[in-house]
């Protein structure tokens, strides 16, 4: 299944490009974008996780860096039956973690500094439990692969729209100011879209497998809790829309609340902590 919606997203994407390219300057536009296109699936499959790792300034610590935190991954990671992935922190105060790579052997998992500080061992295991039900259930790769690919196309409608506040093509050009305006606002719109349609429900499956890993679904259902509240009163360094499905909670919850429900890549977090509660009531175990 995620093997089928990570074709279907790349072919979205791909005619989305093309279409790009159409509006910009007809079927030359097309095939240039459709030639890059290709090109990018290519290059996403590949190295879309270190694209993003970097993005990030993420660093990798191995036991002796971060002994505590490599373990509790060493130990979710032989529950679950998966190879051990490689451990990312990045610098900041803000607590959030994502996952990414291209299948269970090529994993890695990223926190944040802040995420440590916050949280104590159960709610991080708990979060990490989350993010190792990404790798089990196989969808790293696809939200991967729309962070790049989601990323690239914002910056052509950037470049776009700079072009046409500048006047460096004429509304005389093939696509003329529809399509100018169509590739400056609705690209970057129906790139979001297709992330929202792949992110939405595949936290919820997360979060169950992750309750389950960790031994007790309110140690994620509190972290869920604090990871929310700090969201909503700061923005993660670097996060941008193209990479905020990848995170446990949406790094840019707190820029854009009026719109929180409407172009949020995530369920809202009192609806997970609300099925969190009712997985631990169904296990019997307690807070």
């Amino acid at each position: 299944m995620n093997i089928l919606k990570t074709t279907i997203l790349m072919a979205l994407l791909t005619g989305l490009m093309v279409a790009i390219g159409g509006a910009i300057n007809g079927s030359t536009g097309a095939m240039i974008m459709l030639i890059i296109s290709l090109g990018m699936n290519f290059f996403s499959y590949w190295f879309s996780d270190s694209m993003v790792l970097k993005a990030y300034d993420a660093q990798e610590v191995s036991e002796n860096d971060a002994p505590q935190l490599y373990n509790i991954v060493k130990a979710l990671a032989q529950k679950a039956e998966l190879p051990m992935p490689r451990v990312y922190i990045i610098k900041s105060d803000v607590p959030n973690a994502f996952a990414t790579g291209r299948n269970p052997d090529h994993a890695a998992v990223a926190v944040t500094t802040g995420i440590m500080r916050a949280l104590d061992y159960n709610e991080i295991s708990g979060v990490l439990g989350h993010e190792l039900a990404h790798v089990k259930h196989r969808d790293i790769l696809t939200g991967t692969i729309a962070a790049s690919m989601a990323g690239v196309i914002s910056m052509v409608a950037n470049i776009v729209q700079w072009g046409a506040i500048f006047g460096t093509r004429s509304n005389e050009d093939n696509g003329g100011l529809i399509g100018t305006l169509a590739t400056i606002i609705i690209a970057p719109l129906a790139a979001t879209l297709i992330q929202m349609a792949i992110s939405r429900s595949r936290e919820y499956d997360a979060d169950k497998t992750g309750g389950e890993l960790c031994g007790n679904p309110m140690y994620l259902a509190s972290a869920l809790e604090k990871i929310e509240y700090y969201a909503q009163r700061a923005t993660l360094e670097h996060s941008t829309t193209a990479t905020a499905h990848m995170f446990i909670v949406n790094p840019l919850e707190g820029a854009s609340v009026k719109l929180k429900n409407l172009f949020s890549t995530h369920p809202a977090t009192e609806d997970r902590i609300s099925k969190l509660r009712e997985q631990a009531l169904q296990l019997g175990v307690g807070n």
